[in-house]
C-alpha cells in the first residue's frame, strides 16, 4: 500500500455539466478543478501541508507584492470567515465597528456583530447606490469609538461594486482599520492590498478564482492580526489561532480540513495563472457582462443598477412588467436550456439577476441570450 500510485485522470471521462450556473457563487468550474477532487489526502501528511503552504503564499500574492500580509484559510462558507474576521479583529469590550451596507451581506456583517456582542453603528445607503464620502467622513470625525470600518466590495444583493479605494482613503485618514468583504471579487478584480492599505480581506474558494465552496481564506496584515490574541469569540472560528497552528505546523489546520476541496482550489489557482492573472479574468468577465447588458437591453431588459456602479460579477435586471411573467416558469425554461440564473435579492424592486463569473465565455453568453429569447413567454 505504500508505493500505491494514484493514476492519471483522463480529464475526457469527468462528465460535463447538464446547465451553466449564471450565478455569482458557487460557479460552473472546469472539469480540471472537479477531477482534482478525486484523489483522497491525508490532513497531516507532508505533501498535502506543503500544497497548504503554497496556496496561502498564492492567495497574498494576488493582492500584496509586500511581505505585510498573511493568509489564514477557514473552513465553512465565505460567511464563516467573514464572522471569523469581524470576531477575531475586535477587541472585546473595546471600540465600535463602523459597517457601511447596501445589501444583504452589508447587512448581515452587522447581524454578526450583533450576534458576537460586538459594539457596531451601520451607515446605510440605498441598495441600488453607493456611498456618500462626506457622511463617512463626517462620522468618523465626530465619532471618536469607531476604531474600524467595513464594507463589501461587489455588493451581489444587487452586482453594485463600491469604491473601495475612495473609502480607503477616508477610513486611513482618521486612522481606522479597514475590512473589506471581498468574498465576490478578489481573483476577478484586481485588488492592490498595499495601496488601499487593508487590513483584513475576506474571500472565498467558490467565487472568482473558480474552485468549489468548502473554505473561505482572509488576508491579514501580520501586524494588526499579531494583537489579535485572544479576542475571538468562538473557539472554532478564532482567526489568530488558526494561524498560528497554520505557520508553526507549516500548513496544518487546527480540525479537520476540507482536503479535496482545498486541492481543487490549487488547481484552480493554476488555471488562473494560465489564464493570465487576475488581470486577463478581469477582461473575460468584463466582455461577458458587457455582451449581457448589450443583448438583453436588445431583448427589452433594463438594468437595476447605473452602468457606472455596475461590476461584472453579477447584474440585475427589473422583472418584465407583463401580468403573465413569472420567474418560476423563466427559470424552468432557461435550466431546461442549459443556464440556471438567480432570482433577484433587491429590497423593494421585483427583478432577477444573472452572473458573468465562472468557467463562462462570451460564447456562452452568446448562447444565453438566444435561450433567453426563446423562453420568453410573456
Amino acid at each position: 500500500m505504500c508505493d500505491r500510485l494514484y493514476e492519471t485522470i483522463d480529464i475526457d471521462t469527468i462528465p460535463n455539466n447538464p446547465y451553466l450556473l449564471l450565478t455569482p457563487g458557487p460557479l460552473s468550474t472546469t472539469k480540471a478543478v472537479r477531477a482534482a477532487m478525486l484523489k483522497d489526502w491525508c490532513t497531516w501528511d507532508n505533501e498535502y501541508n506543503e500544497m497548504i503552504q503554497a496556496v496561502r503564499a498564492e492567495v497574498v500574492a494576488l493582492g500584496s507584492r509586500s511581505d505585510a500580509y498573511t493568509a489564514v484559510l477557514m473552513q465553512g462558507s465565505g460567511t464563516f470567515s467573514v464572522e471569523a474576521a469581524l470576531g477575531t479583529l475586535m477587541p472585546r469590550n473595546e471600540g465600535t465597528l463602523l459597517v457601511l451596507a447596501n445589501g444583504a451581506y452589508g447587512e448581515r456583517m452587522a447581524s454578526i456583530a450583533q450576534y458576537a456582542g460586538i459594539s457596531c453603528v451601520t451607515q446605510r445607503a440605498l441598495e441600488t447606490q453607493t456611498f456618500d464620502g462626506e457622511a463617512l467622513e463626517t462620522r468618523l470625525k465626530t465619532d471618536a469609538s469607531i476604531t474600524a470600518v467595513a464594507v463589501v466590495h461587489c455588493e451581489t444583493t444587487t452586482g453594485i461594486l463600491n469604491p473601495i479605494e475612495e473609502i480607503g482613503k477616508i477610513v486611513k485618514k482618521y486612522n481606522k482599520l479597514f475590512l473589506v468583504d471581498a468574498m465576490s471579487s478578489f481573483g476577478g478584480i484586481p485588488i492592490d492590498l498595499d495601496a488601499l492599505e487593508i487590513d483584513v480581506l475576506i474571500s472565498s474558494a467558490n467565487k472568482c478564482i473558480q474552485g468549489v465552496p468548502g473554505f473561505g481564506f482572509m488576508l491579514f496584515k501580520k501586524d494588526v492580526l499579531a494583537r489579535c490574541k485572544g479576542n475571538a469569540r468562538s473557539l472554532s472560528l478564532d482567526v489568530y489561532d488558526q494561524w498560528d497552528v497554520m505557520e508553526k505546523g507549516h500548513g496544518k489546520w487546527r480540525f479537520t480540513s476540507p482536503t479535496h476541496v482545498v486541492h481543487a482550489f490549487s488547481e484552480a489557482l493554476v488555471e488562473l495563472r494560465l489564464e493570465g492573472g487576475v488581470e486577463k479574468r478581469n477582461a473575460r468577465y468584463r466582455a461577458n457582462q458587457l455582451l449581457l447588458v448589450e443583448g438583453m437591453e436588445a431583448l427589452g431588459f433594463t438594468c437595476v443598477v447605473e452602468k457606472s456602479l455596475q461590476s461584472p460579477i453579477i447584474t440585475s435586471f427589473y422583472s418584465p412588467e407583463s401580468q403573465s411573467y413569472d420567474f418560476a416558469e423563466f427559470y424552468k425554461r432557461l435550466k431546461c436550456a442549459g443556464f440556471v440564473i438567480y432570482p433577484g435579492k433587491v429590497s423593494n424592486i421585483d427583478s432577477f439577476r444573472i452572473g458573468t463569473i465562472g468557467d463562462v465565455f462570451p460564447e456562452d453568453i452568446v448562447c444565453l441570450l438566444h435561450a433567453i429569447d426563446e423562453a420568453k413567454f410573456w
